[in-house]
């Protein structure tokens, strides 16, 4: 097979072959870790709805994904440039992910339904668009440039995330404390953002270890918040 002629195809004439499969495997392996969280919040966010709507909600949840994906990927120069998208990033998500914590099996979190498929979609593709921030930049760079190889992660990210999102929520469905698992992954992900938010790059500097007590700081707030919510509404669901 013409190698070189597949390459020119896709834009990609001053490329060898080697330099093709480095970059595609760098690829792979990013999308490999960076779309686990984007699959777990999918599969937290998908199990209070009833059992016909949650496969619909991984495979509506994550084209929705994909296409902010795309969107950000098409602004990826422009994202770079915005001042404080990591922080305001990460702190979205640390709320997500306390509210999916905190969400109870009956589909009610303080008071909100979230057993339709509108709240189910609304907080897969606010919660994945965050997350898809890093995995957006991490592709870009593995591409160099080819937006070839920028489309071939987006494809490739797609099953992995629906392929993730129903293994984990068998996970969850068969082992409940996978939860507060899932919770602590995206809380690490929200705060990786935070400390990598370069306006607060001279404020996390000043302290030494004061970027890893804000990592712990962020994980008593939202799994211990998250815990005594879930165990203050039993509490009172047994006094009703």
């Amino acid at each position: 097979m013409d190698f070189s002629g597949l390459l020119s195809m896709l834009g990609m004439a001053d490329w060898t072959l080697g330099s093709f499969f480095t970059a595609l495997l760098a690829i792979i392996i990013i999308d490999l870790v960076l779309a686990g969280d984007n699959a777990i919040v999918i599969a937290m966010a998908a199990r209070s709805l009833p059992e016909h709507l949650r496969r619909k909600a991984i495979i509506w949840g994550t084209g929705g994904a994909v296409i902010a994906r795309v969107l950000m990927t098409i602004g990826v120069v422009w994202l770079l440039k915005v001042p404080g998208l990591l922080l305001v990033g990460g702190l979205a998500l640390l709320w997500i992910a306390y509210r999916l914590l905190t969400q109870s099996d009956d589909g009610e979190a303080h008071g909100v339904k979230a057993t339709t498929m509108v709240a189910a979609l609304k907080t897969i593709i606010i919660a994945d668009t965050v997350m898809g921030i890093d995995n957006v930049l991490g592709v870009a760079g593995a591409a160099k440039g080819s937006m070839a190889l920028v489309i071939i992660g987006l494809l490739i990210s797609v099953p992995i995330m629906v392929w993730g999102s129903t293994l984990a929520l068998k996970l969850i469905e068969r082992f409940p404390l996978t939860i507060f698992i899932g919770a602590a992954i995206l809380v690490y992900t929200a705060m990786h953002m935070i400390v990598a938010e370069p306006v607060l790059r001279a404020f996390w500097d000043s302290l030494p270890g004061l970027n890893y007590a804000a990592y712990v700081v962020g994980f008593v707030v939202v799994l211990g918040g998250g815990w005594l919510a879930s165990k203050r509404r039993g509490d009172t669901k047994v006094a009703e």
